[in-house]
């Protein structure tokens, strides 16, 4: 058979194609859920029912479980009339493709997630174990972590709204111990006129001691902030708009300090492990009895080195005749504030999640909701808890890209 030679069209012409624009996809409607918690001391809700309301109103729904809102007194007739539908049965609610917890996930949790589902809920480093990671992982969760979660100025919205909770908190609670009711000292934090004012000394001069620092002068005390980040000294006083009397962390000069002090504030951050212990007991043993700590650090273990965990319930213990109040987790004592801070960060990301078409598509678009994901349809992405629980790290910028 003779071979037929092609047919050439004189009319016809190459011509460049345009550039294909990367269009967001449309809106998707999203079933989101919310647990009670049953979490140690947590008393907050991750969305309030006026959040509830936004996004009902932008055709999403909302299930939550009964009473979830109690602890920080927000009613189930307040969410059935945002446009939740309140739900008996906590199984049911852990089928929503979208979970809002304001505590860590937890053994009791890990039967009834879903596969495929998405997570957004704190870690708390402290209290993960591996193999509740792993069953995550087995179950292809996608999990975004308060801690984590980035805004669009690069700083953490939700961790810096419960520091500045935490640290306005730490002078109210030093306040009510100073009184005589309590043990106290029978001291008036700040002071009147005519008499010397109460000697505050804060040990970090990060957002937890900046507004620890605030509300202290904002009371008329006198405050001393130790901190051995020069930067973070420097930035505080900018903040704060007047001068203060700082230091670094010089042993002999912060057991001075703490001898003649009413109240002492341990706000030491750690990015990673454990806070650094930089009061030791023979200090906290030459403290004024009746004097009080606060150890916001206590979260991750405390500065102080006599420092315990205590609870809502049984807030303090006197040592030396030294008052400790090393309750983890202060802004769940504040729980109605709380939740509206975390609801303010977490509504508009689930409204920019539904008009992106789902968390996927939001992730390719916003690279800053990157930092906040710690699995990835069940692969763990966040390199630190990689290295500390030895499970294999996958990258998230390859992930995402690998699946356009």
């Amino acid at each position: 058979m003779a071979q037929q030679n092609p047919n050439i069209i004189p009319s016809f012409s190459y011509e460049t194609l345009e550039e294909k624009l990367d269009i967001k996809p449309g809106g998707a409607q999203m079933l989101i859920g919310i647990p009670k918690e049953i979490a140690f001391q947590e008393n907050r809700i991750a969305l309030t029912p006026d959040a509830v309301s936004v996004l009902v109103s932008n055709g999403h729904h909302v299930t939550i479980e009964h009473n979830a809102g109690d602890a920080s007194h927000f009613r189930d007739k307040d969410y059935n009339e945002a446009g939740a539908r309140i739900v008996y049965d906590r199984e049911e609610i852990f089928k929503a493709p979208i979970l809002m917890k304001s505590a860590p996930v937890i053994e009791e949790d890990i039967d009834l997630l879903q596969f495929n589902q998405v997570i957004i809920s704190p870690i708390h480093l402290s209290i993960m174990k591996a193999d509740l990671l792993q069953k995550m992982m087995e179950k292809k969760i996608t999990a975004i972590s308060f801690e984590n979660l980035k805004d669009d100025s690069g700083s953490y919205p939700i961790v810096r709204s419960m520091s500045e909770i935490a640290g306005s908190a730490s002078m109210l609670i030093a306040a009510q111990y100073l009184g005589s009711a309590n043990h106290g000292k029978g001291v008036l934090l700040g002071g009147i006129s005519g008499i010397a004012p109460t000697k505050v000394i804060i040990i970090g001069a990060g957002i937890v001691g900046e507004y620890a620092a605030r509300a202290a002068l904002a009371l008329g005390a006198s405050v001393k902030v130790f901190d051995n980040n020069v930067y973070r000294l420097k930035r505080l006083q900018n903040n704060i708009g007047q001068r203060l009397w700082t230091s670094v962390i010089e042993p002999r000069l912060l057991a001075k300090q703490l001898k003649t002090c009413e109240v002492a504030v341990g706000a030491l951050g750690s990015e990673t492990g454990r806070t650094p212990l930089v009061v030791t007991e023979e200090m906290v043993s030459n403290m004024r009895p009746g004097s009080v700590i606060i150890d916001v650090s206590i979260d991750r273990g405390g500065c102080f080195e006599t420092s315990e965990i205590t609870s809502h319930e049984h807030p303090i213990f006197m040592k030396y005749g030294v008052i400790h109040y090393c309750v983890p987790n202060i802004p769940s004592g504040f729980a109605r504030t709380a939740s509206q801070a975390i609801s303010n960060v977490l509504m508009p990301l689930l409204l920019e999640a539904g008009e992106a078409g789902g968390f996927e598509n939001l992730l390719w678009h916003n690279i800053h909701l990157r930092s906040g994901i710690y699995l990835f349809n069940g692969a763990l992405t966040n390199f630190y808890m990689s290295e500390r629980f030895n499970l294999k790290y996958t990258d998230l910028n390859l992930l995402i890209a690998s699946q356009r």
